[in-house]
């Protein structure tokens, strides 16, 4: 059975359900199977960013146009 058949098998199969502590179990279980970029950095890379968010906070920012001069 391919991917496609599959997922039609299983869309009958949960409309066929009535038990909602069920349904709500198994949207859980699929909203938790999204991968979250986070976990897929490395240490380093989130260091950065949460170094940028504390900049941020403290209201040290710098401007598109002003990042642009700078590489230019």
């Amino acid at each position: 059975m391919d991917i496609k058949t599959s997922k039609i098998e299983l869309v009958k199969i949960i409309l066929n359900i009535d038990n909602d502590k069920f349904i709500r179990r198994v949207t859980d279980f699929i909203n938790n199977e999204k991968s979250d970029f986070w976990h897929e950095l490395t240490k380093t890379e989130k260091a950065e960013i949460k170094k940028g968010i504390k900049q941020l906070d403290k209201g040290k920012r710098t401007s598109y146009e002003e990042v642009l001069q700078r590489i230019s």
